[in-house]
């Protein structure tokens, strides 16, 4: 019987194997004399009220003070994130992150009034303020601004709007309620003899069972209770969509995936044409599924057959100082600046590393302009994916550091259309190098088989989740109604469309439509088959090529928000707006499945 691990305090975990927050302040008690001063600040923005349509050196003025409480608060905020997750039982740190965002509403709402009267300003004035030297540093900020103006309403207009925030937010709330904390699942006995609660949350956990019966068991139970309630979600689904169509509509734009397209700039040809890409590369996905079949020697391949990895057993620890080591070698192509800078990070105290007593859970970057780009970890040796965790952040922080560097503060922060392409880039580097140095056929079938999952769940599945998202407004602009019939019977022509013909779909799979969080909040979840296309292509573009395509992604991570995210990606040497990097991408995803079926022999 394995001994039963304890996490330790905080209190008792090593300094080195923890992040130094010094680059942000040196003691909470720092913090506390920043947060003083920086609450003084606050009322200073009254002065600026009503006076932003007199001069451009007023209006500047107003900006460069407003880009200062921002600056100073992003650094105030993200230490009081960062203690507070180190051990989210402390009381003091819970009561440094609600003290700031106390602070941080009440600087909102003093600061509320920029937008509405810069936006009153008449156009013509402030085109011509446009060209002045004082306005040179917010230009582009100003021109971001300027482009929403077909689409700002009249301030009653925009009064009403933001009186109905939180009732908007009515079908995302009932379905959290009802899908976390109302809807029940019992309990299933796993593949070890141990019963385990059902839940949203152990769902995915059980499917990784090796034991076919559990798996099957899971899926049956878990969509019982979806459809005991199908009708209420379904509903729901349709509140969460007729939002979309509404808020849309009100603010004069064309459709409802067009409006969430708005704020990145990204024609909707970019959003059709992934759609398209990919159903014209599903023939290799099914194949994909003949392949997993046969491995696993079922006659009939199902849902709940595609969590489970073929290749359980393989295990090889990783300390972290190889982890950190493997991952500086893997990103060799980056150049000896960029590793020699991250090396020193991630052996130095960029990084929180291990879990403790309280911390939190997962993984993520998180740093300033002004700071180190801290990551925080929950680093197991055993599990060889917490090096590509690793990996994955350490993308994040470069991108950060570099995009801080090279840019103002204003225009420092990368949107979320481009960060995953930092971050996964890594990863690619990674498998990349494991594929290399792998000795036996069973290691290299390992890794193999990680980077096909990761397509497959992350190009193809977030792709067919895009295209629900698309039909299903559609449908609703159309003024057809959503019905569950009519939710089922769209999602079923997609799974149709993506498992292919010798796949068995079950009828209760339709209602997995109703389970998934983002399709209450639409129009997300493209950018990450977006991220990871551009991500392959420009991996295999810089470890291919040489100076000029090594400088054209530098260039890239240095961007920020200096240009629009497709432009950012098209001068690094990919561009979404043509249908190669997602044809490049399941082009690999092709080469490794026939890889896998020529070394993996039946189960």
């Amino acid at each position: 019987m394995n001994a039963h691990k304890i996490l330790p305090n905080r209190r008792d975990v090593q300094p080195q194997d923890t992040w130094d927050l010094a680059s942000l302040f040196d003691s909470d008690a720092a913090w506390d004399r920043a947060l003083a001063e920086w609450e003084k600040r606050i009322p200073t923005f009254e002065s600026f009220s009503g006076t932003l349509g007199h001069s451009s050196q007023r209006l500047a003025e107003c900006l460069a003070y407003d880009l200062l409480v921002d600056r100073e608060g992003d650094r105030l905020g993200t230490y009081a994130h960062l203690r507070a997750s180190e051990d989210q039982a402390a009381a003091e740190a819970q009561r440094m992150v609600g003290r700031f965002q106390h602070l941080a509403t009440l600087a909102g709402e003093k600061a509320s009034f920029i937008r509405p009267e810069i936006m009153a300003i008449a156009p013509e004035t402030l085109a011509k303020w446009l060209s002045t030297a004082v306005l040179a540093p917010y230009r582009l900020l100003l021109e971001r601004l300027i482009r929403t103006r077909p689409h700002v309403l009249s301030k009653p207009e925009e009064r009403l709007l933001a009186m109905q925030g939180t009732v908007s937010q009515t079908a995302s709330k009932v379905f959290r309620q009802l899908t976390d904390a109302d809807m029940k699942f019992g309990t299933v006995t796993n593949g070890h003899g141990e019963d385990v609660e059902l839940s949203n949350a152990t769902f995915v956990t059980l499917l990784h069972d090796t034991n076919r019966d559990v798996r099957h068991t899971t899926f049956e139970h878990f969509y019982a209770q979806y459809g005991a309630h199908a009708n209420t979600l379904a509903a729901t689904l349709c509140g969460a969509v007729e939002r979309g169509v509404y808020y849309a509509r009100a603010r004069n734009h064309p459709s409802a995936v067009e409006a969430a397209l708005f704020s990145d700039n990204v024609p909707l040809a970019v959003y059709d044409q992934l759609i398209t890409a990919v159903r014209e590369n599903l023939p290799v996905v099914h194949r994909y599924y003949d392949v997993r079949k046969r491995i696993m020697g079922l006659d009939e391949i199902h849902h709940f057959d595609t969590y489970v990895p073929l290749i359980p057993e393989l295990e090889k620890k990783h300390s972290w100082d190889q982890a950190v080591s493997l991952v500086i070698e893997s990103l060799a192509p980056l150049g000896l600046e960029y590793c020699s800078r991250l090396e020193k990070g991630l052996s130095g105290r960029w990084c929180d590393r291990y879990p403790n007593a309280g911390k939190q859970s997962g993984a993520f970057s998180s740093g300033t302009y002004d700071s180190d780009p801290y990551i925080l970890m929950n680093f197991q040796e055993e599990a060889v994916e917490h090096v590509f965790t690793l990996a994955h952040e350490a993308g994040h922080s470069m991108h950060t550091r570099l995009s801080a560097e090279a840019q103002p503060f204003q225009y420092a922060g990368y949107t979320i259309f481009v960060a995953e392409v930092a971050s996964t880039f890594n990863e690619q580097l990674l498998t990349r190098l494991l594929l290399d140095r792998a000795t036996t056929p069973k290691e290299r079938a390992a890794i193999l088989v990680r980077e096909i999952d990761s397509i497959r769940s992350t190009i193809i599945r977030q792709t067919m989740f895009a295209e629900f998202e698309r039909t299903s407004h559609a449908s609703a602009e159309a003024g057809e109604p959503l019905t569950l019939e009519r939710i089922r019977g769209l999602y079923r022509e997609l799974l149709n469309a993506y498992f292919g013909p010798r796949f068995t779909i079950d009828s209760s799979l339709e209602l997995e439509c109703l389970r998934i969080p983002h399709f209450y909040n639409a129009f997300y979840v493209y950018k990450y088959a977006t991220g990871l296309s551009a991500a392959i292509t420009l991996a295999q573009q810089v470890t291919e090529g040489g100076k000029t395509e090594l400088d054209a992604y530098l260039g890239f991570l240095r961007g920020g928000a200096s240009k629009w995210p497709l432009e950012l990606l098209r001068d690094a040497g990919v561009d979404l707006e043509k249908p190669d990097p997602v044809a490049t991408a399941l082009e690999r995803f092709g080469h490794l499945v026939n890889e896998l079926d020529r070394v993996m022999p039946d189960s």
